[in-house]
């Protein structure tokens, strides 16, 4: 696992370095997810490991789900604040909750192009069909992981009200997450004290219930596990929100410019 991991390592640094290019920018944006599906996959196919490939190519998939969604959803604020639009928002009468979550559950519209869009690739450049035994148990799993991420990343968003640099969460929390959620290394080989961190992000759950379809297992456990775990972080998100802008009101902190 060591090694794999640092050979991954090697791959991300190298896409990072393409990303940070002033021409990777508008159209070519869309290639995002395929770019390190890509670099995860030629790993993997160094390995020669037909199961290998299969748990690394449903990983890949709905892993650009967690990068779009997560890392865009973190800095919508931001970008509101950067528009000069983040006042409107917060003074306006709808709550911050009734505001975010149609624009992160929006979002979702993306990761699900991640997922199709890998899915094709893999099928296409790889020559890696996807094994799935269940298609309607598949499609729902995804779907779920969908509308969880949103909920996590309506979480992520909210601290941004008051704390600029909160906005880098997603991004810092991107490539720990391809490991804790168990995209391309199973969690349990993690070290035991990640094991909880890990239980703690709904999209291990949807992850878990992603492949468990595919094999034709029964997902229901682990959506069940999903849909709560985010629900807890839906609620606790409302209550943050509200309590970050009164407190920053409080303290005239309240970072808006």
């Amino acid at each position: 696992m060591r090694v794999l991991v640092r050979q991954l390592a090697v791959c991300y640094r190298l896409q990072l370095r393409v990303l940070s290019t002033s021409w990777f920018d508008g159209p070519l944006a869309v290639f995002f997810p395929l770019m390190f599906a890509s670099a995860a996959l030629l790993v993997y196919r160094i390995r020669g490991d037909d199961a290998a490939m299969q748990y690394a190519g449903l990983g890949a998939a709905v892993m650009g789900m967690w990068t779009c969604q997560g890392v865009i959803a973190s800095s919508l604020l931001q970008r509101e604040r950067w528009a000069g639009t983040l006042e409107l928002l917060v003074v306006a009468p709808l709550s911050l909750s009734r505001v975010l979550i149609p624009i992160t559950s929006a979002l979702a519209t993306i990761g699900l192009y991640c997922v199709v869009v890998t899915v094709l690739w893999e099928r296409w450049v790889f020559d890696l069909p996807l094994q799935v035994q269940s298609w309607p148990l598949f499609v729902l799993s995804v779907l779920m992981a969908a509308a969880t991420l949103a909920l996590f990343g309506y979480f992520l968003s909210v601290t941004v009200v008051r704390y600029r640099t909160s906005w880098a969460l997603g991004a810092c929390l991107e490539y720990p997450g391809w490991l804790l959620c168990g995209f391309l290394v199973p969690v349990s080989l993690l070290p035991t004290w990640l094991h909880p961190v890990s239980w703690a992000i709904p999209t291990t759950w949807a992850m878990a219930a992603v492949r468990e379809a595919a094999a034709g297992g029964s997902p229901w456990r682990d959506l069940g596990t999903c849909l709560a775990v985010a629900a807890a972080y839906g609620v606790l998100a409302a209550w943050l929100g509200r309590v970050l802008v009164d407190s920053a009101r409080r303290h005239a902190t309240l970072a808006l410019t």
